[in-house]
């Protein structure tokens, strides 16, 4: 392929330049170019693993998701963690990221369950034990019920009451040395508050902006207070940032949805956590007019691509990054394989162009509750039957782990 390229060059009468195993030839008119990844290789002590969050597998919980779409037991994650670790631990991994359940740490406002902020404990100290390090998410969408009685996220009132229980887990949970303070605010935002999908069902642009600038000053103040307790810790969020291009809407788009979270509090982030799972084409005034030439089992395209564009985005803020989410709803397990691959590939290309990328964290270790998708999209490294509880590792799953085990793998253009 070399030589073809070279031949096509001395043809056309241009030399061939390359970069980072790019060869590219023209005529004036025609443009090619080739780009060789005979392999990748990542860095030594690149961090691979898997995320979960606390009601999507725990079950058993009580707060307003449940009163909204009850999950019911869910994958009883919260008395099998254990076993869920062991299989994490067999799969190669050497990191794992899971959430904190609010509502079963302080059930009553100002009240916290000792019993809960223990099990906690045990399940940080399971995850050290097994060879693994720790991210910890303190909010992953779900409030206890007095919240969503007080206004939830709407109310300031909650800025405090959240300030408050960062500064208790803080204390009493030391033995973490990452914290993730919300995961993807945007998001969540827009679902409960502008779309009116997710609770508490509402369709308000003003409500969607008090929310997201609620929801920045509790970050701030989180992250103030986790430094307090724990100056060496590492803080950041988990943020879902979208690969837009097309038309000149991209631009704002970007700006708004991708950055202006980030902006707001770059000086309040030691790293960033980057969740990516949509590409969306711009026509004139029109948004998502994707291909969506390869799908997964939620109608999501599939653009590996996009999370090399994501990266590069990113560079700006000179932080560490870490993927901190990605994955594919794919029951039959026939594209979770090349999935995995073909994103490792393009984060790769990202760190050859110098984003200081250091970790990734697929989506999910476990089939799991996808909010309003109930149990049908199936994420999971590992399969789970709802009905017996019974965990069933997939193909994909050991076929990331050879990629875990080298740090490396042939990539075909």
């Amino acid at each position: 392929m070399r030589a073809l390229c070279e031949n096509f060059a001395a043809l056309y009468g241009y030399a061939c330049p390359s970069t980072h195993n790019v060869y590219t030839a023209h005529d004036g008119q025609f443009f090619v170019t080739i780009r060789f990844m005979d392999h990748v290789s990542f860095p030594k002590n690149f961090l691979w693993g898997a995320a979960t969050s606390a009601h999507q597998v725990e079950g058993g919980n009580r707060n307003d998701w449940e009163k909204f779409l009850p999950a019911g037991a869910a994958c009883d994650h919260y008395n099998r963690y254990e076993e869920d670790f062991d299989i994490a631990k067999q799969l190669g991994h050497n990191t794992h990221r899971f959430s904190l359940e609010w509502s079963r740490m302080e059930p009553e406002e100002g009240v916290f369950d000792e019993h809960e902020i223990e099990h906690y404990r045990k399940v940080i100290q399971a995850v050290r034990a097994r060879g693994m390090e720790p991210f910890v998410t303190i909010w992953h969408w779900t409030l206890p019920l007095w919240v969503r009685d007080q206004g939830g996220w709407e109310n300031k009132k909650t800025i405090d009451d959240f300030s408050r229980f960062c500064d208790i887990i803080s204390r009493l949970l030391k033995d973490v040395a990452f914290w993730i303070t919300i995961n993807e605010p945007m998001i969540y935002a827009m679902n409960g508050y502008m779309r009116g999908k997710w609770p508490p069902r509402k369709k308000s642009f003003f409500a969607f902006l008090r929310v997201l600038r609620h929801v920045l000053s509790a970050h701030k103040k989180a992250y103030e207070i986790i430094k307090q307790a724990a100056p060496r810790a590492q803080i950041g969020i988990a943020k879902n940032n979208v690969y837009f291009d097309g038309g000149f809407l991209q631009y704002p788009a970007r700006w708004w949805w991708n950055h202006w979270f980030l902006q707001k509090i770059k000086n309040h982030q030691d790293f960033i956590g980057l969740n990516y799972y949509f590409h969306n084409h711009i026509r004139g005034f029109r948004f998502n007019q994707n291909e969506n030439k390869i799908i997964s089992d939620m109608g999501w395209e599939i653009y590996p691509e996009g999370i090399y564009h994501a990266l590069r985005e990113l560079k700006k803020y000179n932080k560490p990054i870490y993927i901190t989410e990605n994955g594919i709803a794919d029951a039959a397990d026939a594209k979770r394989g090349k999935f995995i691959r073909d994103h490792l590939a393009q984060v790769h290309r990202s760190i050859q162009e110098g984003a200081d990328v250091r970790g990734y964290f697929y989506w999910s270790l476990l089939d799991n509750f996808e909010w309003d998708s109930g149990y049908a999209a199936r994420f999971g490294l590992v399969e789970v039957d709802y009905k017996t509880q019974v965990r069933k590792i997939r193909q994909s799953a050991w076929e990331y782990k050879k990629i875990i085990q080298s740090a490396k793998f042939k990539v075909q253009n």
